[in-house]
This record gives structure tokens, C-alpha cells and sequence, in this order.
């Protein structure tokens, strides 16, 4: 299984799971909705640990990387989720989808070979998913300031880019279900600290309970998917081809929710899957 149809798993489920935020975050309350999502991605994992009879933590620098990892991604989750409670997901999604420039960064820094054909197929495809999300979502509706908007969404280009680098590294050196899971754990764990510092609110609701439970299933195989690249070659294709969950996203509310696609967001879609054919030869 190559990095790169890991990454594309990944893409698939974190479209399903924005898509389901999208029309949730202005009516739960977003730490529950996190902390539900989170515990129910755990559970999953948890399972998957003990019907594989390994369900241990990581161990040596993977545990520290793992932790490190639960870290970002906490930061990372937090701030997509009051990034598109703010919205509009033209302006979300192509800031946060541009993490593979993050991470291309870091593998260079690592001394990875990537040729500047590479590097230009993410630029095109960071255009494309740019070009499919910007062009989305003119409902005119009120919207908040953008400065904060941008802020948060940059804060999980980065957590992600961090995430998947540091999670990677993890599961090189232990596996990457071992380090999933702890990485999971951290976040569980941290966010839960928030939580009771802030006596935030955190009972979603019945209704939202069984779309939050799907949305951490997804959350769950999506981010064991880019995990599970660590140890394969070009592992940072994994999180490449994986930032297309926004153009995804787009897709899933034309096909589902009848939402219109134009011309020029055909053209970007065409854009994003022939950069990922490129990288894939």
C-alpha cells in the first residue's frame, strides 16, 4: 500500500468528518464535540490494538514523539474546529489545507531527497484544493472578522504539518497503532485538563451523539492511515496527498448535499489529482 493512497484514505475521512463539523459546530459545544470525537477515535483504536494482541504504548523516543504528537494534534483539532465554527470554509479550508508546505519543509530540514518536481506537484496541488474552497460556500451569510479566522486555521496548518512529521517518526522506530493510540491518549488527556479549568460545557446533545462517534471513527483511521506511513518509503506523500480532505469536503456537499460545483472548481479538482498522479509515477 503506498504513502500516497494512505494519504487519499485519510483525505476521504477527514472530508466526512469536516463536512459533519460544518453544519455541528454552531450548534453543539465545541469542546464537548472534540472531547466525544477524540474519545470515540480512542475506543476505536483501543480495539484495533487489542484484536491485533498488541495494545501496549510505544516505547523509547517513540514515546516521547507520540506525546509530542498528542500535543500538536490537540492544538491542530482545536483550532479547525473554531476556525469553521467562525467560517466561511472558502477562507478555512486553503489556509489549512496548505500544511504540505509545512511539511515538505520539515522533511527537507530532515535531509529528505525531494526533487523540485515534488515540490512544485504539492504547490499545484495546494492550488487546486485553494482553488475548489475559495470558489465554495458565497451564501452571503455574516461572517466574523478574518483575522482570528486566519490565525486559528494557520494554528492547524502547523499543528498538522507537526503532527503527522512527529507521528511519523514514532511509528518508523514502534509501530504505528502503538503510536496512534498514545498520541490519542495525550490528546484525550490534555483536552480533558482544558475542560475542567474552564468547567466548559460539554454534553453535545443526543442528536449529535451518533454523527460525533462516526466523525471520530473517521478521525481514528484517517490519522492511523498518515501514522502508518512512517514506516514506508516518502512517507511525507502521505501528508500530501492526505490535505485534499478539503477538496473532498467540497465534493461530498456537491454529491450529498446537491451543493453547485463550477467550471473552475472542476478545474482545480483536475489539478489536485493529475499533481498526485505525478507523484505517484
Amino acid at each position: 500500500m503506498t504513502t500516497l493512497f494512505l494519504g487519499l484514505i485519510a483525505a476521504v475521512c477527514w472530508g466526512l468528518h469536516d463536512i459533519t463539523i460544518r453544519y455541528l459546530s454552531r450548534s453543539v459545544p465545541l469542546l464537548g464535540a472534540l472531547l466525544f470525537t477524540l474519545l470515540a477515535g480512542l475506543a476505536f483504536q483501543a480495539i484495533v490494538l487489542a484484536f491485533s494482541n498488541s495494545i501496549r504504548l510505544p516505547q523509547g523516543p517513540a514515546f516521547w514523539l507520540s506525546i509530542g504528537a498528542g500535543v500538536t494534534f490537540l492544538i491542530a483539532s482545536l483550532g479547525l474546529y473554531f476556525a469553521f465554527q467562525r467560517g466561511p470554509v472558502r477562507l478555512v479550508s486553503p489556509i489549512i489545507g496548505a500544511y504540505p508546505i509545512a511539511s515538505v519543509l520539515f522533511d527537507l530540514l530532515d535531509g529528505a531527497a525531494i526533487s523540485v518536481g515534488q515540490i512544485l506537484a504539492v504547490l499545484v496541488i495546494v492550488a487546486g484544493v485553494g482553488v475548489v474552497a475559495m470558489l465554495a460556500d458565497k451564501s452571503g451569510e455574516k461572517i466574523p472578522p478574518k483575522g482570528p479566522t486566519v490565525a486559528l486555521s494557520l494554528l492547524a496548518a502547523l499543528g498538522y504539518a507537526s503532527t503527522f512529521k512527529l507521528g511519523q517518526m514514532a511509528a518508523a522506530l514502534d509501530g504505528g497503532l502503538q503510536s496512534t493510540f498514545l498520541t490519542r491518549i495525550t490528546a484525550v488527556a490534555l483536552l480533558a485538563g482544558i475542560v475542567l479549568i474552564r468547567k466548559a460545557a460539554i454534553h453535545p446533545g443526543r442528536a449529535a451523539l451518533v454523527p460525533l462517534i462516526i466523525m471520530g471513527l473517521l478521525d481514528g483511521v484517517a490519522l492511523l492511515a498518515v501514522f502508518s506511513a512512517g514506516r514506508l518509503d516518502n512517507p511525507h506523500f502521505a501528508s500530501i496527498s492526505s490535505s485534499m480532505f478539503g477538496l473532498f469536503t467540497i465534493l461530498l456537499a456537491w454529491s450529498l448535499l446537491r451543493e453547485r460545483m463550477t467550471a473552475p472548481q472542476w478545474a482545480g479538482c483536475a489539478m489536485a489529482f493529475l499533481a498526485i498522479g505525478y507523484l505517484a509515477s
